[in-house]
């Protein structure tokens, strides 16, 4: 049997505390004792999209001096932030950095002072109990197109002129010059997805060779080779260079990312409704002067790629564009054949990835991948196409909340209505509806991955909710209640579904006003500025002088079987009691479990002031509930295989609820009864005028 020794907890995820770097077994997480591992953490950080020296009024300019050095936060603040995590039981980091990050200046010019800080960043982790994964993140390919990920010279190597993008319409930028906090601009930022920077940069680097093959750029030795093999080239030795970095670190895993030609155009100007389809109701001039975004230096010498491609073309006659190849987007231009982007795209360069950061790492290293996020996972992810050693790691988020910025009784499961669900069933009401809601969505996405997939682990890599809903109110009341419900439903979800998962985001530079700084979003339910000074904390587990600046957290700091001798197969926590059920089954017979302790991490902001009472346990059952370690050990005696075992925790004196757990037959049922009684009433009463005796 493993016995905890006095510096080790649930949620330390060290090789102190799990006896060996964790490791992949079926669906599972385990660590050296064979014990399945429930992983909860964040992401680290929304900032690290933008530069530390970020500056909105000259963007894009300077573009290759910016500096990523102190993103997330100076190396001087690491304990306090680490310290709070381990706290919150948030131990499973999802660290993320950018290419722009590591190669701004230009091809092959790395900066190697930025790689130095995020290895000693870290390299501080195991000391918190902290484990990660690197995830090289990317939105709308760029900054300079609209989102965050590569540098600006991949824009310009294309033939893209910087200061034309925003002005011909090629990309939608003011969120990256501090906008997107107006209700005008709430949720434009994805747009950019198809505007013609991200689309063509997206495009080029995927699939150039098939649909851009007259594209060519010189390389390191002055040879003229294909777009697409420049970029890949760059991205690959950028991602060698990173993993070189920090690759020998135990607490690593790796994750791989993902109208301008000079004519005024009229296009369509789209109103947002829901649940009805968004309507075009007028239209609009866009790059009214005429400026074409592509450079005359460019690879296509100032001519659009895909004129250039004979996709489209310019009738003088008419003085109008015209569609040339309507579907050339769809079939390779070259075989005629349909193009799958999974099938011929991903999953090849996914392979080259995988050989190179292995390569340069270690071959058993963990590698997080993803789908196009919110979607199902393909199934033509099928055997020839994974990656040993791998997790699926997708992103889910509420669509109709994250976009309207907005939550409250009426909840929508938009993954549904997408997909051809029947309006009515698609609606939800009361918190109760939103946790059933969110529950199936999330395990939609979850059953989807084991169908496609099979026995691999499932992480969700980001998953949240907008701080700043209901058009801000909760910054002037300072009553979080709507957030904390929202955030409640969505980890309740999860917690049904049995699936770790990464929060968007634990953001230290999030301020009520500017939020996370980027296309107006405000996720982070931290913030520094509300927090204590350093000079005012102490760092250890029951410290509570770290929540201070933390928002919502009876939401966010909850109860989970962090590590288990056996399989979970249920846990359901109700964050207004504070009580949880707990069921796990022994292994099969020969299985690789070599602990009888099940470790679940129980928060001191939970426990402190009241008595932990432990309910279900078998007669020679054990338990010890460690307060300054935050950790409830159970040790269950019986070990015959497929037994399954059943503990409820609560404390005492209970929580005060925050919030109703209310539903549409909690709040209309008795109403609606009564109207159907008074409707059957009235009806009999009719009945008995028309046929009673007569007189």
């Amino acid at each position: 049997m493993h016995r905890s020794v006095a510096d080790t907890y649930a949620h330390d995820w060290s090789v102190r505390g799990t006896g060996a770097p964790l490791r992949i077994q079926g669906r599972h997480f385990v660590d050296a004792f064979g014990r399945v591992c429930g992983l909860r953490g964040v992401n680290l950080a929304g900032s690290t999209k933008a530069p530390a020296n970020d500056n909105h009024d000259a963007f894009p300019a300077d573009a290759e001096s910016v500096t990523f050095v102190g993103r997330p936060f100076p190396l001087e603040e690491a304990p306090e932030h680490f310290a709070r995590l381990r706290r919150w039981g948030l131990t499973f980091i999802r660290f993320l950095v950018t290419w722009e990050a590591i190669e701004h200046a230009g091809p092959g010019i790395y900066d190697l002072e930025y790689l130095s800080y995020v290895r000693k960043l870290l390299s501080m982790l195991p000391e918190y109990g902290l484990t990660a994964f690197v995830s090289i993140h990317q939105d709308v390919w760029s900054r300079y197109s609209g989102g965050s990920g590569a540098p600006a010279w991949t824009l310009e190597l294309a033939g893209f002129d910087l200061n034309a993008l925003e002005e011909t319409g090629a990309a939608w930028l003011l969120g990256m010059k501090g906008g997107g906090h107006e209700e005008e601009e709430r949720g434009v930022w994805p747009t950019g997805y198809t505007k013609l920077a991200a689309a063509t940069m997206s495009t080029l680097f995927w699939a150039g060779d098939t649909f851009a093959p007259k594209v060519k750029v010189k390389d390191q030795n002055g040879e003229l080779v294909p777009i697409q093999q420049f970029l890949q080239n760059a991205y690959l030795a950028m991602s060698e260079l990173l993993v070189r970095t920090v690759g020998d670190l135990k607490a690593t895993a790796f994750e791989s990312f993902q109208l301008g030609a000079g004519h005024p155009t009229s296009v369509g100007v789209w109103t947002r409704s829901f649940p009805m389809p968004t309507r075009r109701t007028s239209s609009a001039v866009l790059n009214p002067h005429g400026k074409s975004v592509w450079h005359p230096n460019g690879p296509s010498r100032g001519q659009c790629i895909w004129e250039m491609h004979d996709v489209w073309g310019w009738d003088k006659n008419h003085n109008e564009g015209v569609v040339l190849r309507e579907n050339y987007f769809i079939n390779s231009p070259a075989t005629g054949k349909k193009v799958d982007w999974y099938t011929d795209f991903y999953f090849p360069f996914l392979g080259k990835w995988t050989e190179r950061v292995r390569g340069a790492s270690a071959p058993e290293k963990i590698i997080f991948v993803e789908a196009i996020p919110n979607e199902f996972c393909p199934g033509s992810w099928t055997p020839e196409h994974r990656v040993p050693n791998m997790v699926y790691a997708p992103h889910w988020y509420d669509l109709n909340a994250l976009f309207a910025k907005a939550f409250g009784e009426f909840t929508i499961n938009v993954q549904g209505l997408s997909r051809g669900m029947f309006l009515l069933k698609a609606f939800y009401w009361g918190q109760g509806g939103a946790r059933d809601n969110f529950s199936l969505q999330i395990k939609n996405i979850v059953d989807h991955a084991y169908a496609a997939l099979g026995e691999k682990p499932v992480v969700i890599g980001e998953c949240g909710i907008p701080m700043d809903m209901n058009k801000k109110e909760a910054f002037v009341t300072e009553d979080f209640t709507w957030q904390t419900r929202m955030m409640d439903a969505m980890i309740t979800g999860l917690e049904r579904s049995l699936v770790g998962f990464t929060l968007w985001t634990y953001n230290p530079s999030n301020t009520d006003l500017t939020g996370d700084d980027w296309n107006g979003e405000n996720f982070s339910w931290f913030s520094r500025k509300r927090a204590l000074p350093p000079s005012l904390l102490y760092y250890d587990q029951d410290a509570p002088s770290l929540d201070n600046g933390g928002r919502i957290l009876p939401a966010v700091v909850r109860p989970y079987p962090a590590k288990t001798a056996g399989i979970p197969r249920k846990f359901e926590y109700e964050m207004n009691t504070g009580a949880f059920v707990f069921e796990w089954d022994n292994a099969a017979k020969g299985s690789s479990i070599r602990a009888l302790e099940t470790e679940i991490f129980l928060p001191s902001m939970l426990t402190s002031g009241r008595k932990v009472v432990v309910e279900g346990l078998g007669a020679e059952d054990t338990y010890v509930h460690d307060a300054q370690r935050q950790t409830l050990f159970i040790v269950a005696k019986d070990t015959s295989p497929g037994r399954t075992h059943r503990v409820t925790v609560s404390v005492y004196p209970p929580l005060v609820p925050m919030f109703k757990i209310n539903d549409f037959r909690s709040d209309f049922g008795p109403r609606i009864a009564a109207l159907l009684g008074l409707i059957i009433g009235i009806i009999v009463f009719l009945l008995a005028m028309a046929h009673g005796p007569k007189a």
